[in-house]
């Protein structure tokens, strides 16, 4: 099963070269670029853990790159997201956020939902590797 989250998540994986381009236009629109990673793809788990720092300061799509390259190698079977963060306004918002690597098997997430009590739903999920 393919996890699609984010922009691009219905077209193929993007390439390195692709992935800076699009980091270049976030450089580009003064986004600060932060990296996350997780095994847990799962849509309602909002809590990746983060690699490094969010790069506020960097202007080079290249020094993305590495950072990028240096999570792949330490979490090679994780799931890798770029997020862009707008703070022209006093606060952080994300204007931009896409996977960059996957691991080579997905998992399938399965959701079922029971009706409880009345109208009440119950949501339940199972995770296969």
């Amino acid at each position: 099963m393919r996890i699609t989250q984010g922009c691009f998540s219905f077209l193929p994986d993007l390439s390195d070269d692709q992935i800076a381009a699009q980091v270049e236009y976030c450089l580009q629109n003064n986004w600060a670029i932060g990296i996350e990673y997780t095994d847990d793809p799962h849509p309602r788990n909002t809590y990746w853990a983060m690699w490094g720092n969010p790069m506020f300061d960097l202007r080079d799509a290249a020094g993305v790159m590495m950072e990028i390259r240096d999570c792949r190698k330490a979490n090679p079977n994780s799931y890798i997201r770029i997020n862009a963060f707008d703070s022209t306004r006093g606060w952080e918002t994300v204007r931009m956020s896409f996977i960059a690597n996957r691991p080579k098997t997905e998992p399938v997430i399965e959701m079922t939902r029971r009706e409880v009590n009345g109208r009440s739903q119950l949501y339940q999920h199972a995770v296969r590797r």
